[in-house]
């Protein structure tokens, strides 16, 4: 038995439902009768981290991301829960890893934890099947992502336009005179394939070829990235920028051109502190994560406050491009 079931049964929003257990004094006393007589004619067990019917709740947020030691995902983290500290909210955490079978069970464990709300960090959850558990999880308790998008009731996403940003970064590189763009990823997550629709996009809108023989998947790893495109100046690719999904992708094949005495424009993606410690510092494109994480937590603000219409089921942010020294400013 949920708040839904209860909201339900008494033809109230959910806010309202949460109201009465949180004792506010928005509700009349009629409703607030109404909602308590449906608790107890249907044995409503409240969350137990409420102190009891008429004081306020230890409001408990579930936090999942797939990989904490991912620049990426620890600078998202970091970010949301100051926010989160800052409401007088508290946090559990979760690292599920990329398998299906690993975000279920952290999914079901955040449940059984009575969190009032989940924010999944990054575009791994959204599944290319079916996303019937995160549709039966939004039935519970609301979640809020964070660069992906799943639409799904219930569901809040906050998301940057990467692909945009990969597209802009193309034509940058084509204005600069550069004809063959070597575009290097890692795998195909729901953001990945926006990347490089953005980069073929980017490729159209500049008049350049499209050769499948510039589109390489490496490991998110330095050394892999190294050795893929050492492999591919060996066996005579040509090729005169190169644009990586990741900072840490673009990086390593800066390291293949440093060590063959080359230095090309190289675009990397996600702005993050690897960029600025890189040599060269590497251009990247931002997905504002200083923006997108304060944002999620303003919706979750409103859906826990006002209901589940409160807020947009969907806000995008543009991306914008970090000129540095890989790629100055046109």
């Amino acid at each position: 038995m949920t708040i839904y079931d209860i909201a339900k049964s008494c033809g109230v929003s959910i806010a309202t439902v949460s109201r009465v257990l949180n004792g506010s004094d928005k509700v009349s006393e009629k409703t607030r009768q109404k909602v308590l007589q449906a608790m107890q004619d249907l044995n409503y067990s409240p969350n137990p981290f409420a102190r009891g019917l008429g004081l306020n709740s230890m409001k408990m947020i579930g936090i999942l991301c797939t990989d904490i030691s991912d620049a990426f995902y620890a600078k998202a983290v970091s970010l949301v829960e100051h926010d989160l500290r800052e409401r007088g909210l508290d946090v559990i955490l979760g690292c599920t890893g990329v398998e299906l079978s690993g975000k279920k069970k952290y999914l079901e464990l955040m449940l059984k934890k009575h969190v009032d709300a989940i924010i999944l960090i990054g575009s791994p959850y959204r599944e290319e099947g079916s996303n019937a558990h995160l549709a039966s999880v939004a039935k519970e308790v609301p979640i809020i992502t964070i660069n992906s998008l799943i639409e799904l009731p219930n569901i809040y996403c906050v998301l940057c336009d990467e692909a945009e940003g990969i597209t802009q970064g193309v034509q940058e590189l084509a204005k600069s005179g550069c004809k063959r763009i070597l575009y290097l990823f890692d795998r195909l997550s729901y953001s990945g394939q926006r990347k490089l629709r953005g980069y073929r996009k980017g490729l159209e809108a500049a008049g350049l070829v499209d050769d499948d023989k510039l589109v390489c998947q490496v490991d998110r790893d330095l050394l892999a990235v190294r050795k893929m495109v050492e492999r591919l100046m060996t066996m005579g690719a040509t090729f005169d920028a190169i644009v990586g999904s990741e900072d840490v992708i673009a990086i390593g094949a800066q390291k293949a051109l440093s060590s063959h005495g080359l230095r090309l424009p190289v675009i990397g993606c996600n702005n993050s502190v690897l960029a600025e410690c890189a040599t060269p510092s590497l251009t990247s494109i931002d997905n504002r994560l200083e923006i997108l994480c304060p944002a999620a937590v303003d919706v979750l603000t409103k859906v826990l406050e006002q209901g589940d219409h409160a807020a947009p089921s969907k806000t995008i942010y543009p991306a914008v491009i970090v000129h540095r020294e890989s790629f100055p400013e046109p």
